[in-house]
């Protein structure tokens, strides 16, 4: 795995001394801490990704070197230089302020270790900052509803790989323009709940093709036959699209599911211009 460049991992460690460790009280935590600039600010971020692959306790995929070398040559092709974390204590509002988009890479289960750094996190996507998620991304942060509504969803579980048909709901976005009105593709078929409802479906399963023997307790008839995959949205002031797919380490390497990626972080950074902190608020969103 490739680590962020020296120097400017230095800068963002020291940035990050003294960040106090905030406690959850009630359903939102309250900061006054000098680090929040309560002043208006509007910033252009540097052509910059921040590439994020921290795991909590529970399932790591196997295939995050592999997603790592993909994602730096895509977001290169993109224009975007890219930086290689697995440490939550970078999340700070300085050196969030560096990225056009952070790219949770097969990130799982608690994601962050303190209140802070999720605030700080809050306070990018409500200032109007980027967000990519892939596969197990959706299986992240699974106490903190907010992150779900943000996401546009919570992994719930899903039944084993195989090949299925995808429907293409949206051919017109730049992640599925490539793929026509079907596509053939062997991954693991993710359901997830807590569906955010304003959700631009992108990608479909086709679930007349899925083998699930717990496919009637969930999600049954939900959606029909069809269960949403890959969607993008505008919530909390961000900007996302996240993909479902990504399971294995040699998906990575092929030319299709690269440009499915390349188009959701390309239409991600057409959305972000500036960033705007006066927009971000200082109280942590736990619902």
């Amino acid at each position: 795995m490739q680590f962020i460049k020296p120097v400017l991992y230095c800068f963002l460690l020291f940035s990050t001394i003294g960040q106090p460790d905030l406690q959850s009280a009630g359903q939102s935590t309250a900061v006054n801490d000098p680090i929040f600039d309560s002043a208006p600010q509007s910033i252009s971020p540097e052509a910059r990704a921040l590439i994020y692959t921290k795991n909590g306790n529970g399932y790591v995929h196997d295939n995050i070197d592999a997603s790592i070398e993909a994602l730096q040559e895509i977001c290169a092709d993109l224009g975007l230089a890219t930086d290689v974390i697995s440490d939550s204590d970078l999340f700070t509002d300085g050196n969030l302020k560096l990225y056009q988009v952070l790219i949770f890479s097969n990130t799982n289960n608690e994601t962050f270790d303190t209140d802070a750094q999720k605030l700080a996190f809050q306070r990018y996507i409500q200032a109007g900052g980027g967000f990519v998620g892939i596969h197990s991304a959706s299986g992240s942060e699974r106490q903190w509803p907010w992150f779900w509504k943000m996401l546009g969803g919570k992994f719930r579980r899903h039944p084993p790989l195989q090949p299925f048909n995808i429907q293409v709901i949206d051919p017109n976005h730049p992640a599925t323009e490539m793929l026509g009105s079907m596509w053939e593709w062997e991954d693991e078929c993710y359901y997830l709940d807590h569906l955010n409802p304003d959700n631009h479906i992108l990608l479909a399963a086709d679930l007349s093709t899925i083998q699930d023997e717990q496919k009637s307790e969930y999600p049954g008839v939900v959606f029909g036959t069809y269960f949403p995959l890959s969607w993008c949205h505008h919530y909390g002031g961000g900007h996302e699209f996240y993909t479902a797919l990504g399971h294995k380490s040699e998906y990575y390497s092929n030319p299709v599911f690269r440009n499915h990626l390349s188009g959701g972080i390309r239409w991600v950074m057409e959305q972000v211009k500036d960033l705007d902190y006066s927009k971000a608020t200082t109280a942590l969103n736990l619902e």
